[in-house]
């Protein structure tokens, strides 16, 4: 297993990598799921909007995740692992489920300012900020952050033990490792499988985001968000963006855990 210092750097740079290279993607997705609708919200114009909020927390939020998963992997697979690897799927969950929670910390308030520039509602990364603190004060920077959560745990609980089940299954058909093309290929039938199966909690985490407090069109709590979407805009509200957002998650998981895989071999 990589050790702290590798998984560390590895994140970071596959972080980086993965949101400069597939931002207009995730814009053209939040801008479809945003109450405004896509072309309100500013359609295919200034599909960078937000990249540098969301720049400052990749590098960072890649390193916390992939840090606590490898250690978490490493511990839990000491304490109730076994040979036969049966459970390697509950180790996988759990490992992925922290390092969400760790990630997310930092992710978060760069997530609210990004989405906001992303549907034209600020046009710098301090405005946004010196607005949100403004309306709402600190708490407001982690807007969503429960629903980010929300979304996260199962998105990953789908993904990582896919991607770790394919890798090794890869690798014992072939009798060795799999390289960073083929983990590469793994991370995105993962990450597709994964965004499309959590879609709904993602258009609600993004309304959540998107909205004001106290505003006439304000998305609060989680289960009033869901009812709220599906009582105005009926059941496939929630599956607004869906095809960006696997399109997007499918390249970004080959982008992301490739490049993770490849960094991790510069720095073990």
């Amino acid at each position: 297993m990589p050790t702290f210092t590798a998984s560390l750097l590895a994140g970071a740079a596959a972080g980086v990598t993965v949101d400069i290279a597939l931002f207009p993607l995730d814009t053209i997705k939040t801008r479809l799921q945003s109450r405004e609708g896509f072309r309100a919200a500013g359609g295919f114009k200034g599909v960078y909007a937000g990249l540098s909020s969301a720049a400052i927390g990749s590098a960072p939020g890649a390193a916390a995740f992939f840090s606590t998963y490898e250690f978490l992997k490493r511990k839990l697979n000491a304490s109730i692992g076994d040979k036969t690897g049966k459970r390697d799927t509950i180790i996988h969950m759990l490992s992925a489920s922290g390092g969400e929670v760790m990630a997310c910390l930092i992710r978060v308030p760069t997530e609210v300012v990004k989405t906001r520039m992303q549907t034209g509602q600020y046009n710098s990364v301090s405005t946004a900020v010196s607005s949100i603190l403004k309306a709402d004060g600190p708490l407001g920077m982690y807007r969503g952050f429960t629903m980010t959560i929300f979304r996260e745990i199962p998105f990953c609980c789908v993904q990582f033990p896919l991607f770790e089940y394919m890798k090794k299954m890869w690798g014992q058909a072939k009798g060795k490792k799999c390289n960073p093309w083929e983990a590469a290929l793994c991370g995105s039938i993962a990450g597709g499988i994964a965004a499309a199966v959590t879609t709904p909690l993602d258009v609600v985490k993004t309304r959540i985001m998107l909205s004001k407090n106290n505003g006439a069109n304000s998305y609060n709590s989680i289960p009033g968000s869901f009812s709220k979407i599906v009582r105005e805009e009926g059941y496939s509200a929630l599956f607004r963006g869906i095809g960006p957002r696997v399109g997007w998650i499918s390249v970004g998981g080959a982008v992301f855990l490739g490049s993770y895989e490849f960094f991790l071999r510069f720095t073990e």
